[in-house]
């Protein structure tokens, strides 16, 4: 278990308002759209169903009663609801939202401690042009692992962990020595970024063929969208960095 608490920036960089407003937004979503998580109209009518993206239509379902196989306790299954729009929009508003509170606070620390140096290094406009380019790659490869690998296609992802992933990919290749402060297997140390973001992403592609080549979806986490974010923010850092002169 690494949990990343803070890293080393560099005096005199600019002012990170893209980060700062990408977090404002989040939130802003989760807490006044979703209402916490308890708005399960809004939350199934804008996740990322890879069933939809396929087929380009969009597909409700009703309401299921699922029992907990191991605690054999009984809940609602919520079914999706109607997207007003083109289900394709879904690629981007499901990079919004969040499961829980648990959910959206790890995945702002990640953006709040990483993200300000790739907009520091590429600039405001580029910056937000990768965060969300890197967060459709990820929900695109989430999609195509559920396909390729049989698992159920109707069930919806959310989340910014995909686009926040390309960030820590960008972050790895452009700062790789950089000091990060950690919480490792509950010691606080200090670790190179590539460390920290490499044992992360190990774990990633670990459980991610765990749990794809076994074709479940334990824990509701789409692997396949952390390690596509990952692998396109390695990627397209470079590029998005063109012409950009760093001091």
């Amino acid at each position: 278990m690494v949990l990343p608490l803070g890293d080393e920036n560099r005096p005199g960089r600019i002012t990170p308002v893209v980060n700062f407003l990408l977090i404002g937004l989040n939130v802003f979503v989760f807490v006044f759209l979703q209402q916490f998580g308890s708005d399960e109209k809004f939350t199934y009518s804008f996740s990322c169903v890879p069933q939809e993206i396929v087929t380009g239509k969009d597909i409700v379902t009703k309401d299921e009663i699922v029992e907990d196989p191991i605690s054999g306790t009984k809940y609602t299954q919520p079914g999706l609801r109607r997207t007003p729009v083109s289900v394709y929009i879904t690629l981007i508003t499901s990079m919004f939202m969040h499961g829980g509170i648990a959910h959206i606070l790890g995945n702002m620390l990640f953006l709040f401690i990483f993200g300000d140096n790739i907009e520091d290094r590429i600039g405001h406009l580029r910056y937000l042009i990768f965060y969300m380019v890197c967060g459709v790659i990820a929900s695109l490869s989430h999609v195509a692992a559920t396909v390729i690998f049989d698992q159920n296609p109707l069930v919806p992802s959310l989340g910014a962990s995909g686009a926040i992933s390309g960030v820590l990919g960008a972050y790895i290749l452009l700062f790789p020595r950089n000091r990060v402060t950690v919480l490792m297997f509950r010691f606080l140390t200090q670790v190179p970024a590539y460390v920290a973001l490499g044992l992360w992403f190990a774990f990633q592609l670990i459980s991610g063929l765990g749990v794809l080549g076994s074709g479940s979806q334990q824990g509701g986490v789409a692997y396949a969208a952390h390690i596509g974010g990952f692998v396109a923010g390695l990627v397209l850092i470079k590029f998005f960095e063109i012409g950009k002169i760093n001091t």
